[in-house]
């Protein structure tokens, strides 16, 4: 936790122990640590020589740490400083690039990646540079990037970067992926669903984007997965208002005071219920009901009756009659 003014683990034990029981010698700090009096002896001498630890009150051979506001306030200031350096020197190269000979590249519009590891490092590098707001389309089939991969989106969302995320309705049905939305719903992230999205899409803060290309087949024996880094605002303006259409036809997904995921229920059926009634109302079955609405078999079914629980019958054949009444569907 204390990495980020210089301290590593075993300083940074030495000082929290220090801070816990007051004041130690070496041969103390040794056996408290787990380690040789000589470790521990040289441990609280760079300390001291940090101002984290002072001798204890003119008693030789004892170290008390220095309180934490005087002794860390300075290492943080010039941490600071540091990096306000850093930030520094970094716009003025980027500027210096972009004033380059013959700018603007191919590379600063947008960009191939090929092969898994590749996108996956592109994927976690939008997620670790994001300050304000990440959306994503997620189908329920990942290739490259798996939904147990949740450290670097844990650590987006504890420094406050917004998820808006749109999943496909066969990953709200998995029992992994349940569990998967679930763990997401409970660290405030907007989850969505449809029946499939038109592409994999991730934006970061409206300013680049990582789609999904797919295998590369026609142009690699290989075929391997490959995608697509935009910079160019205008690409990334169309890809962001594509994320916004689908986030807008989509149902949300909320997380119950039992636990569980669950979608509000609609009030009447929409476009997919209709066209999933028209084609049982012929007598087909719901394998091939599925197979001409391109849905899942599990996704037919799960509609039908939620159908049959919004028209209070218990028969598709009184489904059938309910839905002309209502002019669902024609006769």
């Amino acid at each position: 936790m204390l990495s980020f003014v210089g301290l590593d683990r075993h300083q940074e034990s030495a000082y929290r122990m220090l801070m816990q029981v007051g004041s130690v010698t070496p041969d103390e700090a040794a056996r408290r640590l787990g380690l040789s009096v000589t470790e521990a002896a040289g441990l609280l001498r760079g300390l001291e020589q940090r101002g984290l630890v002072a001798s204890s009150g003119g008693r030789a051979g004892r170290y008390a740490a220095a309180p934490p506001g005087m002794a860390l306030g300075g290492l943080l200031a010039q941490r600071r400083h540091e990096l306000a350096l850093a930030e520094s020197a970094f716009s003025e190269l980027v500027e210096e690039y972009r004033a380059g000979p013959g700018r603007v590249s191919t590379a600063d519009v947008m960009e191939v990646v090929t092969g898994g590891a590749a996108i996956r490092h592109r994927f976690e590098q939008l997620q670790s540079n994001a300050t304000d707001e990440l959306l994503a389309l997620v189908s329920a089939a990942p290739v490259v990037v798996h939904g147990d991969e949740q450290e670097v989106e844990d650590h987006a969302i504890a420094r406050g970067v917004n998820y808006r995320v749109v999943i496909e309705r066969a990953e709200l049905e998995s029992e992994s992926g349940t569990g998967r939305i679930a763990a997401a719903l409970g660290q405030e992230e907007q989850i969505r669903v449809v029946e499939r999205v038109p592409t994999k899409l991730l934006v970061a803060d409206r300013s680049v984007a990582l789609m999904s290309l797919g295998p590369m087949a026609a142009m690699a024996e290989s075929a391997e997965p490959s995608a697509l880094v935009v910079h160019a605002p205008g690409v990334l303006e169309a890809l962001t208002g594509l994320f916004e259409l689908v986030w807008r036809e989509a149902r949300p997904v909320l997380l119950t005071a039992a636990g569980a995921v669950a979608e509000p229920q609609a009030e009447g059926p929409d476009e997919t219920d209709l066209l999933i009634l028209s084609l049982m109302l012929t007598g087909v079955t719901d394998r091939s009901v599925a197979k001409q609405a391109e849905l899942g078999l599990r996704t037919v079914q799960r509609r039908i009756q939620r159908l049959m629980e919004l028209a209070g019958v218990t028969t598709r054949m009184q489904l059938g009659w309910y839905a002309h009444e209502q002019g669902w569907v024609r006769r």
